[in-house]
């Protein structure tokens, strides 16, 4: 593949690109689910083909392709370099990329054991034992369980030397029970709503233990029924890892993308209160707050060896200290903020895609602090888990999260379960009353698989880890 991927260098260097690259994919995804007793989807595909970028006097141009032959690809290759020049006529200011070495190297995602090689019979006698127990008790009314695998083999080469082989594996695991009584329906799912995938192998569904927790998981669907309202008001709240991964996500991670901060997503998306001036001197979070970029974090969703600029995966802190320290980079932008390498968070979601800024994995590092001895520091508050609903405004600030159920405490004590908790904040303050992390023992990764971004659309993948941490005074609502 590389060989081939030679043949639009070769043209593009000839016909003197300023820069050039090609992205060959050849992406495996595997996807099934049971859903009330039946099967539901089952698919098993595999998607082929390559994609060229092309820059030509400060202008974009992309083109893709799925024939693998020498002749489409050098017909490829054209393509994207009319596109780049006829942009290059139009362009308002010039592009330049920051400087990247050239690399020669092959990496893959660590796994035990391959999915792919699991056999369907296992995969489907899993799922259905899932949909078996959490369907015993006739108050639930929708039983949902899924397995999803994704091999992607990837082939990158660039007109600056770079030749790169990578081979990206995905797993993830997931299921939902629902209850409805007359007049409500209540869910719980595992490992969360938006969880339950990793860059590992099949080992992560044996670690997952799927099954043992699917009575629990049906167990406090049914309960939620008759559980007592969420109460109404200002609170002290501990978020456990699950919803924490989405509050790191929305609140953090979006915000710091330096693409949408320097308004390139305004007008689909929306842009970010965290603008660049503020860079090295907005306090963004209690001065116990760090929250951390790492393209080479074990396990990782957006764990690789290098990203579609070719650029080497990096760690980096975004948030220092409390303090706005960093944003997910590619190498066109980063220039932008005075860096002189790019923070590697290019990604594309295909071969027919082009690559733009996504968020890398981004975690909210561990504090010194024992999780029973955060509960016992409150005299009247709630902790939350598994995110239920979302909502954020376009600049990343004012936020509302529900979650499947909460847990009240009083007195520095568990006082019971309660359902349909929601709570709102203001993304700096509420990030600056975090008061409490958990410890490194707490510290849990959760993979967010559906990301979506850019126009058309792509979907992308990243992870977030944290230990729970407490807030105060954060207004909580049914």
């Amino acid at each position: 593949m590389l060989d081939l991927a030679k043949k639009a260098i070769e043209v593009l260097n000839f016909k003197k690109a300023d820069f050039g690259d090609i992205r060959i994919i050849d992406e495996r995804m595997q996807f099934l689910s049971v859903k009330n007793s039946n099967m539901g989807d089952m698919t098993d595909d595999i998607s082929t083909g390559f994609g060229i970028r092309v820059l030509y006097k400060g202008g974009w141009g992309f083109a893709s392709g799925k024939n693998l032959t020498a002749a489409c690809v050098k017909e490829t290759a054209l393509k994207a370099l009319e596109i780049a020049k006829a942009s290059s006529q139009v362009k308002k200011s010039k592009t330049e990329l920051a400087y990247e070495p050239a690399h020669k190297d092959y990496w893959q995602t660590p796994y035990l054991k391959d999915p792919f090689c699991v056999p369907l019979e296992k995969k489907l006698e899993l799922l259905f034992a899932i949909d078996k127990v959490l369907m015993k008790d006739k108050r639930i009314r929708n039983a949902y369980s899924r397995l999803k695998f994704i091999k992607t083999h990837k082939w990158y080469a660039s007109t600056e030397g770079s030749e790169i082989e990578q081979v990206l594996l995905y797993s993830g695991g997931f299921y939902k029970a629902v209850s409805a009584d007359n007049n409500q329906v209540q869910q719980r799912s595992f490992p969360g709503e938006h969880s339950g995938a990793l860059g590992m192998g099949w080992e992560l569904i044996e670690d997952l233990k799927m099954l043992e927790n699917a009575e629990k998981i049906r167990e406090d669907a049914v309960a939620l029924l008759t559980a007592p309202q969420c109460p109404s008001g200002v609170m002290d709240l501990i978020l456990q890892e699950d919803q924490l991964a989405l509050q790191i996500h929305e609140s953090v991670g979006h915000a710091t993308e330096l693409d949408r901060v320097l308004g390139y997503e305004e007008s689909y998306a929306g842009s970010s209160f965290a603008t660049t001036e503020k860079l090295g001197k907005f306090r963004y979070a209690s001065e116990i707050v760090n929250l951390v970029g790492d393209g080479t974090l074990p396990g990782g969703l957006a764990t690789q060896g290098y990203d579609d600029d070719g650029v080497r995966s990096k760690r980096w802190h975004i948030v220092k200290n409390g303090i706005l320290n960093g944003y997910a980079t590619n190498r066109e932008f980063c220039g932008r903020i005075g860096q002189k390498e790019s923070m590697s968070c290019n990604r594309a979601d295909s071969f027919a895609s082009i690559p733009i800024t996504r968020i890398p994995n981004l975690s909210l590092m561990p504090g010194n602090h024992e999780y029973q001895e955060m509960i016992e520091g409150i005299k009247n508050g709630i902790i939350l888990s598994n995110n239920k609903s979302w909502s954020i405004d376009q600049k990343r600030l004012n936020f509302q999260f529900g979650c499947e159920y909460g847990t009240l405490i009083k007195n520095g004590k568990v006082a019971g379960m309660v359902k349909n908790p929601v709570y709102q904040g203001i993304t700096p303050k509420f990030w600056n009353s975090c008061d409490a992390i958990a410890n490194h023992k707490y510290w849990k990764l959760y993979g967010v698989s559906n990301c979506g971004k850019g126009q058309p659309t792509q979907i992308s993948r990243m992870c977030h880890a944290s230990s729970p941490a407490r807030f105060r005074k954060v207004k909580i609502c049914m």
